[in-house]
């Protein structure tokens, strides 16, 4: 059976990644300016029109700090919004594959954390992002939600206050020739979008079981240690010093140990060759 895809959030950084892996599938792109997710009558119309036979969902709300002094916006896009596309979907029997976050985790467990955990989310974001998960297994019945942590990519990283990744940013201030100070104590795994497009391909037409998935390149680190990698890769020589979460003060709480484990599917390459390959 041909498939009808329909991208949404398509010129965000996942998104670009998403429409060139699925390119030869002819994939339909659409935004913000073409559908606003948090108007409910809106998806209800466009999306009966078009008529999709798969729906992937890289729109979201990305602002961590930002949630918690807009915490109307960052559930309407991550909770309400994605609750209207899975009760469409479901109405169009349609396959709704929706992106979420190590966020929805509190970050107190050093073993990691497998698909079926429960969620207990440290903060707004993650609220928001949980809520949406469950949206999604409340109202659509075939639907993959997929997980990752510590996202780069080629493209522009919309709705971040820089809009630069953490890659970039290091680049960015390193290369202005400051001394850094990066947060050593809290651990995850860093995941080039361009992996995490191809792997959700396989998940979605490779026809896998309906359901949650983690998707992250293997290994861990902490923030100062990725960055460490980045300078040695870019041979940059940076003063770099680590620094605790209490030395760097955000307004939003962080999970200390935001360890996605997959335990459905075959691992993905290193964070290390990952990394390597994007600043190629």
């Amino acid at each position: 059976m041909e498939q009808k895809i329909l991208i949404l959030g398509a010129n965000g950084m996942l998104g670009h990644d998403l429409a060139e892996v699925f390119s030869n599938q002819k994939p339909t792109l659409w935004d913000q300016s073409d559908l606003d997710i948090t108007d409910e009558a809106a998806v209800q119309k466009k999306l009966s029109a078009f008529s999709p036979t798969i729906v992937i969902n890289a729109a979201a709300y990305t602002n961590v700090d930002g949630a918690e002094t807009d915490s109307e916006l960052a559930f309407k896009v991550n909770a309400d919004g994605v609750g209207y596309l899975a009760k469409t979907c479901q109405k169009l029997s349609a396959i709704l594959v929706h992106f979420s976050t190590e966020y929805v985790f509190d970050g107190e467990n050093s073993n990691g954390y497998k698909e079926d955990d429960q969620a207990n989310p440290l903060n707004i974001y993650g609220q928001s992002k949980a809520k949406g998960e469950a949206l999604v297994r409340q109202y659509c019945e075939m639907h993959y939600i997929i997980r990752s942590s510590w996202l780069y990519g080629k493209f522009p990283q919309v709705g971040k206050p820089r809009g630069l990744n953490f890659v970039e940013t290091m680049l960015k201030l390193a290369r202005e020739g400051r001394d850094l100070n990066v947060v050593n104590d809290q651990f995850g795994k860093p995941t080039y979008t361009l992996d995490l497009a191809q792997q959700t391909k396989e998940i979605v037409l490779g026809q896998k079981s309906c359901g949650t998935y983690h998707v992250v390149n293997e290994g861990v680190c902490t923030w100062y240690e990725f960055a460490r990698t980045i300078f040695e890769f870019s041979k940059l020589d940076v003063k770099l010093n680590p620094i605790t979460s209490q030395e760097y003060q955000l307004p939003t709480p962080r999970p200390k140990y935001s360890v996605l484990l997959n335990t459905k599917l075959e691992p993905l390459r290193s964070w290390q060759e990952a990394l390597k390959d994007y600043l190629q």
